[in-house]
């Protein structure tokens, strides 16, 4: 089972032997790719033409333009649900309170100062470990309260690096 929410409206989609139900109703349609990203749809005798406008895999959100109008899609698979009923839900979105350091390394570079605000997958230092340079990338979103390291320190595993 899976739930999705297409512009805020809610459907629950099953997949059986004879096809899918939306909302316990049977649905039937007609799929073809016409290339990379785009599609054509027949559904009740209508034609649809849709095109993949922008797909985010890691949270399950996808827009479709579906005949010239937008449609943006949330996806929760049967997993999804159960971290949901276990309240384990939006771990990924949850507020992040610092960054610690991954390996015992260098730090040679700060992308960030104090005061900055961050999205998910900013860089936020740069952290030499082992002959590598491995950048520490922001998890979420948040503001930078306090810098706990700065360009040169040589820093142990699991120190406080950054606080949001």
């Amino acid at each position: 089972m899976f739930q999705t929410k297409v512009n805020g409206k809610n459907f629950e989609i099953e997949k059986n032997e004879e096809g899918f139900t939306i909302n316990g109703e049977p649905f039937q349609w007609d799929f073809v790719k016409i290339s990379e990203g785009y599609f054509h749809i027949l559904h009740k005798n209508k034609s649809y033409r849709a095109e993949v406008v922008k797909a985010d895999r890691a949270t399950k959100t996808f827009q479709f333009k579906i005949n010239n109008k937008i449609q943006t899609v949330e996806l929760k698979d049967k997993f999804d649900l159960l971290l949901e009923k276990m309240g384990m839900a939006n771990g990924a979105s949850a507020k992040i309170n610092n960054i610690k350091a991954p390996m015992p390394g260098l730090v040679i570079d700060l992308k960030v100062k104090t005061g900055d605000t961050v999205k998910a997958g900013d860089p936020l230092l740069i952290l030499e470990a082992m002959k590598m340079e491995n950048i520490l990338k922001s998890p979420g979103d948040g503001t930078i309260k306090n810098l706990k390291t700065k360009k040169g320190d040589t820093v142990d595993k699991g120190q406080v690096l950054i606080e949001f």
